[in-house]
């Protein structure tokens, strides 16, 4: 018999399993939801002393018990911060354990704590300054969320409002040490098979992950072993409470083995973002200075100029870098054989965190685009793709005069609820209200990842809420980066159609 244990996130107990445990025993498992100390009052006060290897032994505890009590596989299953502990457990245990799975959760590394998981700046800063008030034995108390709080922590998607009101109510303080001892791994666990579980609602998804091994993405290959198995499912951060049913299901099916598997990077194809452009573009000159790339017409000077601004978060060490990617240097060529100045540049969005700094190189490339004398300073064009969708928010919220018009293709059009970004700068769909009359033009594919999709849709109501105008150009057929996945009549079609109107607006 499969034995579950199932080791809670940050401020919850073994209650939040209580659905979810149910169904597994239903069907023949064992199931045995961890209490982690100091997680079960939910009014009480966080005791001193209490930190990561605290709850490294609550888990190791329950372990034990269940191998004196029972033969059966052991699968250990942590959700959110539960996956610390886990780990740490699954280490010194490694080979009473038959499989670890990663529910909505990250992937901790040896001497980082969980608090580097978290992607909210003002959360870490808030937890820090706990710490640090709180004394050595960091006994400062992180209060739980309040019940509008919790998107903060993760999506609540698909949670029925009576879940998040007992989830608020059954709330523990969080210890802060838990949080900020860094996590000591031997790598016993590393050997285990795991599984991920995805909820796309929270703004993770497999195509992804395997976007980003394609990308070169080195902290994410040991998700291409064959012993790694992975599932989507469409929902919140909170599966117990949202699915209990589905998600019983596939912590089943995790445990026979099942799930899909990602592709190796560099197994002897061309990663989509470097497959061939679906034009023929002439070869024109280009120009290289520092991070910006200018590809120059044959036409009299000076010329409007279109900057294209490639996406991410992208590992700092990916070759070649985007501006050298064949979708960047077709565009950019497609518009010099127009008439135009196409520019390229590499920005540093290595993370959810970079965004200000991508903005800032960003915002300089261009000052650098506009001071060339070959270039009309007072018609320049932008054109964002993908994760570069929200460094479109400074743009649209304040527009500069010499701003002709602003493109983007399969763009992220509002932060993921995954990124933990809860200001509003890089908010596109916030800030299109003030674009004015600035033109805009989206080209949106009809295949694209549904989390990026809800983006794209929010942006779109609130512009037709504020009366702004948006150019769509839909391939109903394409997907994301449909430039070299889908080199159709159709995908053609789009390209010609979204160059055509950005150069319309720049020549106007």
């Amino acid at each position: 018999m499969t034995e579950f244990i199932l080791v809670p996130g940050v401020f919850t107990g073994a209650h939040v399993w209580q659905d979810t445990a149910g169904r597994l025993t239903a069907k023949g498992a064992g199931a045995h939801p961890v209490t982690l100390t100091g997680l079960d009052a939910p009014s009480g006060t966080v005791s001193p002393g209490i930190d990561l290897e605290t709850h490294i032994a609550d888990v190791l505890t329950v372990i034990d018990a269940v191998r004196a009590a029972s033969g059966g596989d052991i699968v250990l299953v942590g959700h959110d911060y539960g996956i610390h502990p886990l780990l740490g457990a699954a280490d010194r245990r490694a080979e009473h354990i038959a499989r670890i799975v990663h529910l909505d959760a990250g992937m901790p590394q040896d001497g980082l704590p969980a608090l580097a998981a978290v992607p909210d700046p003002s959360l870490r800063a808030l937890v820090a300054d706990l710490a640090a008030t709180g004394g050595a034995e960091g006994a400062g108390e992180l209060p739980p969320p309040a019940p509008g709080e919790w998107q903060r922590w993760g999506s609540t998607a698909g949670v029925p409002d009576a879940a998040l009101e007992r989830l608020t109510a059954l709330a523990a303080p969080q210890p802060p040490a838990t949080l900020l001892q860094p996590l000591r791994l031997t790598g016993a666990a590393a050997a285990l098979p795991a599984t991920g579980v995805l909820c796309t609602g929270n703004g993770a998804s497999l195509d992804m992950l395997q976007m980003r091994l394609d990308f070169g993405d080195r902290a994410l290959q040991a998700l291409a072993d064959a012993r790694v198995t992975l599932f989507e499912l469409p929902t919140g951060h909170w599966p117990m409470l949202s699915c209990p049913a589905e998600l019983a299901e596939v912590l089943l099916r995790a445990a026979a083995g099942e799930g899909h598997r990602l592709k190796p990077a560099g197994d002897g194809q061309l990663p989509p973002h470097l497959r061939p452009f679906l034009l023929d573009v002439p070869e024109l000159p280009r120009e290289r200075t520092g991070n910006v790339d200018l590809y120059l017409p044959d036409a009299p000077e000076p010329r409007p100029a279109v900057v294209f601004v490639h996406g991410g978060p992208l590992p700092a060490d990916a070759r070649p870098t985007p501006r050298d990617w064949p979708t960047l240097t077709g565009y950019a060529r497609y518009a010099a054989g127009q008439g135009m100045v196409g520019a390229t540049l590499d920005h540093r969005l290595y993370d959810v965190a970079d965004y200000p700094r991508a903005a800032a190189d960003v915002a300089a490339a261009v000052e650098r685009v506009r001071a060339d004398p070959r270039v009309d300073a007072d018609r320049i064009a932008l054109w964002f793709f993908s994760g570069g969708g929200p460094l479109t928010a400074d743009w649209l919220g304040a527009p500069p005069s010499w701003l002709r018009c602003l493109a983007a293709t399969y763009p992220i059009l509002a932060p993921l609820p995954n990124w933990g970004m809860t200001d509003t700068r890089f908010h596109p769909a916030a800030a299109v209200a003030r674009a004015g009359t600035l033109p805009l033009v989206l080209t949106r594919p009809g295949r694209e990842l549904p989390d990026i999709a809800a983006t794209v849709e929010e942006f779109l109501a609130a512009a037709k809420d504020s009366g702004t105008h948006v150019e769509v150009v839909d391939v109903p057929h394409g997907r994301h980066g449909f430039e070299t996945l889908d080199p159709t009549e159709e995908s053609r079609q789009a390209v010609h159609h979204a160059m055509r109107s950005v150069l319309a607006h720049l020549t106007a």
